[in-house]
């Protein structure tokens, strides 16, 4: 096909991708524990009937220890044609606090030429972007195709991981496309070519066999949730620079994002500092990051006069490329049972971890996908990092270290994945899926194979 060809046939499936994404986005497919698992095997389904469409002659859910069904296409190459594996996943994170969205979390809307709702960027976005560029070739593909969809990514990805270990030939290809990135504006290509690892655990500390009234015991009766914060803060400096030994600031090589752009994207409040120190890049795509994400603890509305026995927080860790996720949670660990108040008593559990990627100076399939995506997005796209995390991605590089991994996406910084009032952009996601048919059509051309 030629590339006008390809580009019609875009455009022309975009009214049916749109209203794919609505319907699937409408799945609340969080993979959670506590959720209702219904909507996630419900995603599964939908997730196959879409790679069923674009002709694939083989595609079925192949089921994952502990997790999840993941989704598998697969296409055979034509004879001295490469095979390309692409990757997103359709589970989502949950939607929070109902209240925080404008719009319904899990009933997509049409607002401007954005669609919102939770999973409409991430990565339901992905999933789409794979089938319409795939439906471009009516069933005849360029080249070979492998697609896997995994549906625990967002909260235990590790699992599809020991999949990957176990399955190496299932998988196995000469590039890989992961659709779970994005660029930092619309209409601004870039591929990511870092990604910081990440690890995560459950601490609870416990102070009294039960709560005591404050008023009775107040000011001698250790509070466990008092100690508790005073754990968590001492993990920074009042710079916002983590204090916890080994644990040092990275260095990206590029620039990141202004720190005008920065305030503006992640909605900083005026009069609001910036923490830590080095540049932006740095700190979001080379550094360590500690977050505490949840506190189990008695609501303001609900709040009693009482000294607490016992207070739980999630931490999430991002750890930088090069850096091992289980090594870092056991410094943190041992730094929080170091800096524990009074002798409380303090447990650890539920610990995940996930690798890091660092890509290489780029290859074959890269020089295509630069081709593919100034063709689609009108300038040569440019180097990124992320801050994010994509479990998967390390494994794929330990099982085949010949195959060019490349990320990008629909996810712009704007999108707010993992927040309130998520959104794609339905223009960047055409162009996405654009760049992934040209691209596709790219790998069979005498100047890609190096012919």
């Amino acid at each position: 096909m030629t590339p006008d060809q390809i580009e019609s046939a875009v455009s022309a499936a975009m009214p049916q991708a749109i209203e794919e994404l609505r319907r699937f986005a409408a799945i609340p497919s969080v993979a959670f524990p506590g959720h209702p698992e219904e909507p996630v095997f419900a995603a599964a389904s939908m997730t196959e009937e879409l790679l069923r469409s674009t002709g694939l002659p083989r595609v079925q859910q192949v089921p994952v220890d502990g997790s999840f069904p993941a989704v598998f296409g697969e296409a055979p190459a034509p004879p001295g044609m490469p095979t390309v594996l692409l990757y997103a996943h359709y589970d989502v994170q949950p939607a929070g606090d109902p209240a925080a969205w404008r719009t319904p979390p899990f009933e997509p809307t049409l607002i401007d030429g954005r669609l919102y709702g939770r999973g409409c960027a991430d990565d339901k976005s992905g999933v789409i972007s794979h089938v319409t560029a795939l439906r471009a070739f009516h069933g005849q593909f360029p080249v070979g195709i492998k697609v896997i969809i995994e549906g625990q990514e967002e909260y235990a990805g590790d699992r599809l991981e020991a999949f990957v270990e176990r399955n190496p030939d299932l998988l196995r290809a000469d590039a890989v496309v992961v659709a779970d990135t994005g660029n930092p504006r619309v209409g601004d290509p870039a591929v990511t070519t870092s990604l910081r690892g990440m690890a995560g655990f459950t601490i609870e500390v416990r102070t009294l066999r039960e709560a005591v009234h404050s008023g009775s015991f107040g000011g001698a009766a250790p509070d466990a949730l008092a100690a508790l914060m005073r754990m968590l803060t001492s993990l920074h400096d009042d710079n916002g620079d983590i204090r916890v030994p080994g644990l040092p600031r990275g260095s990206f090589l590029g620039h990141g994002p202004s720190e005008e752009e920065f305030r503006r994207t992640a909605g900083v409040v005026d009069g609001v500092s910036l923490v830590g120190s080095g540049s932006l890049a740095d700190r979001l795509w080379s550094s360590y990051a500690i977050t505490v994400t949840g506190l189990d603890v008695p609501t303001v509305s609900g709040a009693i006069n009482a000294v607490q026995p016992a207070a739980r927080a999630r931490v999430t860790v991002r750890v930088p490329p090069a850096g091992d996720p289980k090594t870092t949670v056991n410094a943190i660990v041992e730094f929080l049972r170091q800096v524990a108040p009074w002798g409380v008593q303090v447990s650890f559990g539920d610990f995940t971890v996930g690798s890091g990627f660092q890509a290489d100076s780029g290859g074959k399939a890269r020089a295509a996908l630069n081709r593919a995506m100034e063709r689609a997005f009108g300038r040569p796209p440019r180097d990124v990092g992320a801050g994010g995390s994509i479990p998967l991605v390390s494994t794929l590089l330990k099982q085949f270290p010949a195959a060019e991994i490349l990320l990008f996406g629909a996810e712009d910084e704007e999108a707010a994945i993992h927040a309130p009032n998520e959104r794609v952009d339905l223009e960047e996601l055409r162009k996405v899926a654009t760049t992934e048919a040209l691209f596709l059509n790219e790998l069979c051309l005498p100047s890609a194979l190096g012919v």
